[in-house]
Formats: structure tokens, sequence, C-alpha cells
């Protein structure tokens, strides 16, 4: 069979790219299509998988807009010239592709704010796939799965830390260090909503600086650092989750380094607009097994610095100083990974299954049954 794959964003190469091993071990033929949008081709590039080029955009929304024509018309051109028996993707690329190709289409989809790309690309997919979290109806065609996005990369099935990313940082081996992630807001559904910006970053690398080195990783590459104790995160990109599992905390105002950050058994602070009584069901979720702390405006997250880095408590919980089986951060983590499947499995079960998943075990109809009990809210530190 032929599979496509969209990779639209850094973190879309990673969701699929044990899937696409995996197919292509087993004989398939597999193609990815990739916007040129930050590290996305490098990604592509450094994991060896079969990619073309649809189009390049910067961090910036009007940029994106400005290039949509463009590019699904080189998007279907090339989709047709490959003639795939199955898409997969995220939003409208895949899903319009599909509706001109009339080829089925699958969609994974994890934000409940992207309102308007669920609006024009569910209604052409064969299946719409979703964490448990999410707390949005779909439609008729939308199943969940246990766990989250990041499972298909970051579960223990397919992901085992690099010893080595601390010499590559230049870090002692007992250097504590935290990560600052501070992210372009450059996608649609990013309209009107803001992260850390101007003093904010100042005063958080400063009080970061006092307990732990700084490294300082930008999206939309607009940090300025000089005279700030810390330095820019400069290792290949796909080196940035091994970095992520050795740091003792991350601090950042994006959505998928947070999420990776809990299932690596780091701490993170997260702190954006989106955070409040609306915010997405993953990080409500995450936030209520204690694996990372919500802070709706950046002035609160000092506090929260204090509490996971002061006073001694570095390596209480960390990912990467003197974690023992004991450490409750840690153990809270495993609880949670227990319950998810790992997502590049199930991918591969629905690309084999063309897309029709009502037979499969690992997944269930939206609204189908309720949602097991959540368990109340615990700070990190509470065991």
């Amino acid at each position: 069979m032929k599979f496509l794959f969209f990779t639209n964003t850094p973190a879309h190469v990673h969701l699929y790219k044990h899937a696409v091993r995996d197919l292509r071990a087993r004989g398939h033929d597999v193609r990815i299509l990739a916007r040129e949008y930050t590290c996305t081709v490098d990604l592509l590039e450094w994991h060896d998988l079969p990619y073309e080029v649809y189009g390049a955009c910067g961090t910036t929304k009007g940029s994106l807009v400005s290039r949509l024509p463009a590019h699904y018309v080189r998007a279907i051109r090339l989709a047709r010239r490959f003639d795939p028996d199955l898409i997969f993707g995220m939003g409208g690329y895949a899903a319009h592709t599909g509706a001109v190709l009339r080829t089925p289409t699958v969609l994974l989809i994890d934000s409940e704010p992207a309102a308007f790309d669920h609006a024009i690309s569910t209604p052409f997919a064969r299946t719409v796939l979703t964490p448990n979290t999410f707390r949005k109806d779909l439609g008729e065609h939308h199943y969940v799965f246990e766990g989250l996005k990041e499972c298909a990369y970051l579960h223990p099935n397919v992901y085992e830390p690099n010893p080595d990313v601390r010499d590559a940082l230049d870090l002692g081996a007992d250097e504590p260090f935290a990560l600052l992630r501070l992210n372009a807001f450059g996608s649609q559904h990013d309209v009107g909503k803001r992260g850390i910006t101007g003093t904010e970053r100042r005063q958080i690398i400063e009080q970061l600086a006092e307990e732990a080195t700084v490294l300082v990783s930008d999206e939309g590459d607009t940090a300025n650092l000089e005279g700030l104790p810390a330095r820019s995160f400069d290792l290949h990109p796909a080196l940035l989750h091994d970095a992520l599992s050795a740091a003792d905390l991350l601090v950042a105002d994006t959505q998928t380094m947070v999420t990776e950050a809990a299932l690596l058994g780091t701490p993170a602070i997260r702190s954006n607009s989106f955070v409040g009584e609306d915010d997405m069901g993953n990080f409500v979720e995450l936030e209520k097994r204690g694996l990372i702390r919500n802070v709706a405006s950046p002035d609160g997250i000092c506090d929260e610095i204090e509490a996971l880095l002061g006073d001694g408590a570095t390596g209480d919980g960390a990912g990467g100083a003197d974690t023992t089986v004991d450490d409750p951060h840690q153990r809270r983590r495993d609880e949670f990974l227990a319950d998810t499947v790992p997502l590049s499995d199930l991918i591969v079960d629905v690309a084999l299954a063309e897309g029709a998943v009502d037979e499969l075990e690992s997944v269930r109809q939206f609204g189908q049954h309720a949602r097991p009990e959540q368990p109340e809210s615990m700070g990190v530190g509470s065991d």
C-alpha cells in the first residue's frame, strides 16, 4: 500500500517518524510532504525519512497566509503523482488534498482551540483521532486513544534518552540546568494569544540563573540574550528531547514541549494566554497528575521557579539530577504512562486498516464511554 504523511511543523515529524519507518520495513511505499517551517526539514534529514517539500513559510501569520494558495497547488500536485491509498495529517492540507484526490484521510488532532481548522478539515476525514483528554466533539468519525500525541515518540517503547547530551551541552555531570522555551505564536490558532515577552523574559532568566545554568530555545529567534546569564540552545534540534530529559526544569510559553517534558519526567511551568477555564484538556489532565504547572500570568512564574528549584529543590523530581525510583515526580510520570498506548503502533494499525478504526481495540468513539474519574489536583511535591 501507499501512505502519505503531511509534516507541517517539527512536531509532526516526531509524531510520524516511527510509524513511517515501521510501514516501510513492512514493505509499504511511504512518502512525506513537508512544509519548510523552522527545523522541520532538518529533522526529516536527520532521521533519513523520505520527503518532498510542498512549500515554506516563516514564523509569522502573514507569511503563512500569503503562501497558502501555492502550498495547496504543489501539495496536491505531489500527492497526485504519488497516488496514495491513505493520507495522514493534522488539518486542512491533508484533508483537502484527500478530498481532491478522493483518497481517505486520517486526521490526528490534539488542540481544541483550532476551531477554524477543525471546521474546514474534519468533514473531509474518514477518521479523526484525538487523545482521550480532548474535550470537544468533532463528529461521528471522532475516535479517541489513551494518551497524548507525544506518546508517538516519547513513549518508553520507542524513546531512550541519549546519555551523552550533557557533554554535548558542555555541562558537568551534576550541573543543574533549566530550559526556557519561547514560542513564535505564528499559527492560525495563536491569533490574539501571547506568551512570555520583554522584561518578563529577563526576570525569569535572572531567577533561573540563581539556581541553574539557563539554556534558551527560541522558536522565533527574536530573544536578545545580551547581558543575560543565559545562552542559546545550540545543538541540532533532533537532540532537544535528550536535553529536555536531562533538564531540571522547563519554563515555556509553548504547548508541545511542556507535554514532552511531562512524558520525560521533567518538571515544567507553562504560561501563556491559553491557560484558564477553557484550557486544553491535555494540560488540565497533566496538571491534575502533578506533572506540570499552568500559570495564567507570567508574574506567577517566578513563584513556581522558587518552589521547584529553590532551597535545594534541584535534583528532587528533576529530569536530569540524581533521579531515583523514590522520586515522586518520576513516579507520577510512570503511573501516567502506564495507562497510555504506544501511539506509533496505533498509527501503523490505523494505516493497515485503511483508516477504518471501528475494530481496533486501542480506540473508542468519542463519548462512547465516560472518561475515568479524574484524581484531585495535586501539585508537584505534594506526596
